[in-house]
């Protein structure tokens, strides 16, 4: 690595976009991957879908607990 780096030429924020969104990866243990993976095959729809659908009503039960 250099000591210095020459800045001089460069342009702030030419690579910024205020509209970009940054989706968090999730890592699932296999055995779930593999079990949710058959059950959205098996409906005919994505396995984000359905992951985030069995997450929507997991927040929807906690939120009536309080």
């Amino acid at each position: 690595m250099k000591e210095q780096y020459d800045f001089t030429k460069g342009v702030r924020g030419k690579f910024y976009n205020a509209s970009a969104v940054f989706q968090l990866p999730v890592y699932l243990d296999e055995q779930v991957q593999g079990y949710l993976a058959a059950k959205a095959q098996a409906k005919g729809v994505d396995l984000s879908a359905l992951v985030n659908d069995l997450l929507k009503r997991e927040i929807d039960l906690v939120e009536a607990m309080g």
